[in-house]
């Protein structure tokens, strides 16, 4: 039976859930991030105050939650050519991959994360890749994290589980899994603290959070969030009918 687990955490929505879910089932969790030289550098600020309000709001899982690591992978920016590391504009390229893919970066992540597990003693690691609603990025499909994990149980030589909770379900999903996890108290943590904008704005606050409203990240976080607050109130409506 498992007992730990090391979350990959940016300090998003997807990561922030991923979290809830760990701390959930676990006994001990940890939490990695990575300063890539990522555009949106916001989210290595938002992070730690993330796992502060995770503390603070909920007493049950505060001591679940252990050390946070924050590795450094600047050779993902020395390799160019993406949009989440260049000042370039959103596009979409010649292979139908949108230029926010940054080749090999949740090959390295999990790789990392893998080491660190195994100096850490931890069991699973937890990701929050999706191939349900998502960019298109294909290192975020099931077939790739099952290649991943054999690749690291067996160099490794230990048993790794890397476990994908958002994998088969959309952002309104997501959504609705963090208020099953947390209930109204994770969804608004999530709402105000979280960062998911590509362009780094924490000055634009909409009903789903902080960004700009216009790059990708924004456009499936407000998707989601309406098809979310869309459901929730079509259940309240029939809620109330059947009085």
């Amino acid at each position: 039976m498992h007992t730990t687990a090391l979350v990959l955490f940016s300090g998003g929505q997807d990561s922030t859930t991923c979290l809830a879910h760990a701390l959930a089932r676990y006994e001990r969790v940890e939490t990695l991030g990575f300063d890539y030289g990522q555009r949106h550098r916001i989210e290595l600020d938002v992070r730690p105050r993330v796992l502060d309000a995770v503390r603070a709001r909920f007493p049950a899982w505060a001591p679940r939650l252990g050390e946070d690591h924050l590795l450094t992978l600047d050779v993902l920016a020395q390799l160019g050519g993406s949009s989440l590391t260049e000042d370039i504009a959103f596009a979409m390229q010649a292979d139908g991959l949108p230029n926010t893919f940054v080749p090999g970066r949740n090959l390295l992540f999990l790789t990392l994360a893998g080491a660190l597990a195994y100096r850490r003693g931890l069991q699973v690691v937890v990701t929050g890749v999706c191939e349900t609603d998502y960019s298109g990025y294909p290192d975020c499909r099931d077939d790739t994290m099952k290649a991943m994990q054999l690749a690291l149980s067996l160099g490794l030589d230990r048993r790794l589980v890397i476990e994908t909770p958002l994998m088969w379900i959309d952002k309104a999903a997501t959504w609705r899994l963090a208020g099953s996890l947390g209930g109204p108290a994770l969804v608004d943590l999530i709402v105000e603290e979280t960062h998911t904008c590509y362009e780094g704005d924490r000055t634009h606050r909409h009903a789903w959070g902080w960004g700009c409203g216009r790059c990708p990240a924004c456009g499936l976080r407000a998707a989601g969030w309406q098809r979310y607050a869309e459901a929730g109130a079509a259940g309240a409506a029939g809620e109330s009918s059947s009085l």
